[in-house]
């Protein structure tokens, strides 16, 4: 009886690892994808995060066979949609794009999660923050907007991305490099302050290129600055902070991520088809017009880069003074 039962159970597990073998393709593949992705953006429409978001979607959409629909969940500076990736099913039918607050909201105790809670795809791409003011603002380099704060203490409203975002960072950076007092305007995405900037509702904006492009081409604001290590160039007349003197070198970063928990082979069809979408010319271009820069990373270095930043992110936190305020 003894010999019967153990005998029994082997043949248990040899049909087990036979479905098992049957259910991945016997070479660790899956039936994947079958229905179609749906894409958190933690951002609104019409921002950066949201255009290049579609843009890499819908490229990807050729590579997969399989609709990919992008649902905005914004809220919390960023926190209410990297909350949704990180809970989210883990079955490779949600992806995510996690973004700069990711890193920058957990040292201010504004989440209790980190980059450490998602499995990351792929990097997609950096952009540098800017000074952007109104077209008729009474200044028209760093210098006089700098001048001009300093003779006017506290009286020029900056908009950015909500309290600890990316771009709040990038003006409380502005603000303690310069030695000027501003304001500190939130909005839900760096779209929504620009659209205030160019309604005059407030002076500045320390939001990527990519964001204030329509309203810059439009005539409507001008950029005085650009806070990158080269000119920009599609925007070549915009001179770097460095050029002018100050020591100011910073930039967002946007990534792709999946809950913990997903298959590897999903990740690695998933991995395989935005990277292809990348490299996609239609993609190119329209990154390119948007100008939005490419910096793709794959899974092992983006996770060496999310690692990097974290602790970079906190250290800017604490030099610049906002973990106090």
């Amino acid at each position: 009886m003894r010999k019967f039962f153990i005998i029994c159970i082997g043949l248990c597990g040899i049909v087990l690892i036979t479905l098992g073998c049957k259910k991945t393709g016997g070479s660790g593949k899956v039936d994947y994808p079958r229905r179609n992705i749906t894409m958190i953006c933690p951002w609104a429409a019409g921002g950066g995060t949201d255009s290049i978001l579609r843009a890499l979607s819908a490229a990807a959409e050729k590579e997969l066979g399989v609709t990919i629909t992008v649902e905005n969940k914004t809220g919390g500076a960023g926190a209410i949609g990297h909350a949704a990736i990180k809970n989210t099913k883990p079955d490779g039918y949600t992806v995510g794009m996690i973004t700069f607050e990711l890193n920058s909201l957990p040292p201010q105790g504004l989440i209790d999660f980190t980059y450490a809670d998602y499995d990351p795809l792929i990097r997609v791409n950096s952009d540098a923050a800017t000074l952007t003011v109104k077209n008729d603002a009474p200044y028209n380099s760093i210098k006089e907007f700098v001048d001009y704060c300093k003779q006017n203490p506290g009286t020029v409203s900056i908009g950015n991305s909500a309290p600890g975002s990316v771009w709040h960072i990038g003006a409380g950076l502005l603000a303690n490099e310069t030695g000027i007092e501003v304001k500190h305007i939130a909005f839900e995405g760096g779209a929504a302050a620009v659209t205030a900037l160019a309604g005059g509702h407030i002076q500045g904006v320390t939001v990527s290129l990519a964001e204030v492009k329509s309203q810059l081409d439009a005539g409507n604001v001008k950029c005085l600055g650009v806070m990158d290590a080269k000119r920009n160039e599609l925007y070549p007349e915009i001179p770097t902070f460095t050029e002018e003197g100050y020591n100011i070198v910073y930039s967002t970063w946007r990534g792709l991520a999946l809950p913990k928990g997903v298959h590897p082979a999903i990740k690695t069809t998933l991995v395989n088809a935005f990277s292809k979408a990348m490299e996609n010319p239609d993609f190119i271009e329209k990154a390119r017009n948007m100008n939005l820069a490419l910096a793709y990373l794959p899974p092992d270095e983006f996770a060496v880069f999310l690692k990097d930043n974290y602790e970079s992110v906190e250290r800017t936190l604490r030099e610049t003074h906002l973990l106090e305020e």
